[in-house]
Parts: C-alpha cells; sequence; structure tokens
C-alpha cells in the first residue's frame, strides 16, 4: 500500500494551491464595453475622429503603399515626353538620345525636366534606346515613370473616419481605360471624395496616361488596390459603409437614394458590360442615373461624376 501511494504522490510535501486565482478567472470580465470604446470598431474611430477634430488634429492624408506597387513604366517620343512632363506626370529620369536633332520639342522638353526638378537626365546611345524601348519609335527621347505606390482599400476609409467624415469612396469594376480612371480620379477630387478603388487584373492602373487625365489631381486622391474586389466590398459593408452600383437597371434612381448622405461606396462597371454578377449581388443598393435623351450608357468618368455630385450636395 506504501508503494502504491509512492506512486500516486507527484510531488514531495504539501501541496499549493492557486489561492483563488482560478475561482477568480471564471468570474468573467464584466460586461461588453459600448461600441464606441472598443477598439478597431467603426463608431470608435468615428469618436476618436470627432474628438481630434475639436482638438485642432491636423489632416493626415490616406497611407500609401500598403496596396502594393506597380511596375516602371516608359513614355516614348516627342510629343509625348512633352505632354507627360507638361501634365505633371512623375518621372524619375529623362533618357535623351546622344547627338539627337536639337528641335523646339527636344529643348521644351529639356527645359521642363530642369524646372521640375529631381528628374535624372542621362545621355544614351540609340542602340541602348532601341533596347529599353523594344524597338519602338522613340525620337530620341525617353521618360521613365516610378512604379505607383497604391494603398490599402480600408486606409481610405480609415483616413474619412480620421477627418471626422464619412467616407466617399468610388470603386471601379472590369473599368481598363487608364484615360477613365484618371476622370473618374479627377471626379472625386472634385466632390470631396476619399478616393478610388481598382481590382489588381483586368483593370486599368495608375499609368502616365491616368496621371494625365486625372489633371494632376492623383498626386492629392489616393487610389487603391485590391486583390478581389467582391471581397474588398464585403469588408466596407462590414464596418458600416453602404455600397451602392450604378446600373441601368436599377431599382432606384440616383436622385431618390438616402444612402448617398452616409458612408458609402459607388461602384462602377464598365461602360459595355456594366457590374460583374458577383458585385453587383454584393451591392446593397443598385441605383439608375435617368437619361431623357436615349443614350444606352455613360463613360465611367462621366456616371461616376454624376452620382459623386449627388453624394456630395446631399453632405452640404
Amino acid at each position: 500500500m506504501a508503494a502504491n501511494n509512492r506512486r500516486m504522490s507527484g510531488k514531495k510535501g504539501a501541496q499549493v494551491g492557486s489561492g483563488g486565482n482560478r475561482r477568480r478567472g471564471l468570474e468573467g470580465k464584466g460586461p461588453t464595453p459600448p461600441a464606441e470604446a472598443r477598439k478597431g470598431h467603426v463608431k470608435n474611430r468615428i469618436a476618436n475622429a470627432k474628438a481630434k477634430k475639436s482638438a485642432g488634429a491636423p489632416r493626415r492624408p490616406a497611407p500609401k503603399g500598403r496596396g502594393g506597387k506597380s511596375s516602371s513604366e516608359m513614355v516614348v517620343g516627342r510629343n509625348p515626353v512633352f505632354e507627360a512632363l507638361r501634365d505633371g506626370v512623375p518621372a524619375s529620369t529623362l533618357y535623351v538620345q546622344q547627338f539627337i536633332d536639337n528641335d523646339e520639342r527636344v529643348r521644351e522638353a529639356l527645359q521642363l525636366a530642369a524646372e521640375r526638378g529631381g528628374i535624372h537626365l542621362m545621355e544614351a546611345p540609340r542602340p541602348e534606346l532601341d533596347r529599353m524601348t523594344n524597338g519602338l519609335n522613340h525620337q530620341g527621347l525617353v521618360l521613365q515613370v516610378p512604379p505607383y505606390e497604391y494603398a490599402h482599400p480600408e486606409d481610405l476609409a480609415a483616413a474619412a473616419y480620421d477627418e471626422g467624415q464619412d467616407p466617399l469612396i468610388v470603386a471601379l469594376d472590369g473599368v481598363t481605360d487608364p484615360r477613365n480612371l484618371g476622370a473618374v480620379v479627377r471626379s472625386v477630387s472634385a466632390f470631396g471624395g476619399h478616393g478610388v478603388v481598382v481590382p489588381e487584373r483586368r483593370a486599368a492602373g495608375m499609368t502616365a496616361g491616368a496621371w494625365k487625365s486625372s489633371a494632376g489631381t492623383a498626386a492629392r486622391t489616393p487610389v487603391a488596390r485590391c486583390t478581389n474586389l467582391t471581397r474588398a466590398l464585403e469588408a466596407y459593408k462590414k464596418a458600416g459603409v453602404a455600397v451602392v452600383g450604378l446600373a441601368a437597371d436599377g431599382e432606384h434612381e440616383v436622385g431618390e437614394l438616402p444612402a448617398l448622405s452616409g458612408p458609402v461606396v459607388i461602384v462602377v462597371g464598365s461602360e459595355g458590360k456594366g457590374l460583374s454578377r458577383l458585385v453587383g449581388e454584393t451591392c446593397d443598393y443598385r441605383v439608375r442615373i435617368p437619361m431623357p435623351g436615349g443614350a444606352e450608357s455613360l463613360n465611367a468618368g462621366v456616371a461616376a461624376g454624376i452620382v459623386l455630385y449627388e453624394a456630395s450636395r446631399r453632405r452640404a
């Protein structure tokens, strides 16, 4: 029997108790705090934003980089290079062919690059420029555009809440023309929006053409990129942001939708196909723009501008 007791006893001497810690651990942590006090909750962000606004906190721009970077781009040809420099397209290096004919357009491009500053001027032989541009007709001028740093979709809403404002965001579904993206960025900037969301694949990105169409507003209006647009919209919905899709057969007219006065993401589809099926099913509301003239559809930039104006008017 004594041997049995020795096997069953794991420790020598008196056993030390928990001191009541286990019992207290089962008592719970009390009632759940209100949404305004829970870190990360939408209402908590709004409350913090209001407090910062009343304290005179400076405006915080939406952070960039979490959405990844695009690849660098080359603008080739004398007129395209001149227009890109004139329109404020970001540039890191201007390559000039050795022994180039110094005509007026070349002189103007060099002058603009010098005036802007921060652009490296590099002289290169023609074979090197041919290699860089894969044999395109560069006419002796090549402008390197650095990669664009995309924001993350949640950064756009967070920046709006930090300013004490309801998010006003445009998401593009199947828009592949960079000029349309640039026009949408310009409209978002004009009507006080907080940014644009684009899918990573099969969609226009922030190329030199998009920068030119934005007329300089891309420098202050962030563009976010997401892997999956449907999931990004679902995340906005969970954060309390309404998702409004534009559709020719929408159930609501754009001027009759109260949701535009609150936090909202406006989804614009391509001019030909409109919204994709999954994106359309994700929308809380589908709205149409009345067109008495009988046009079947509108350019993405024009359609976005109309809805952004209505949202801005309701918030004024």
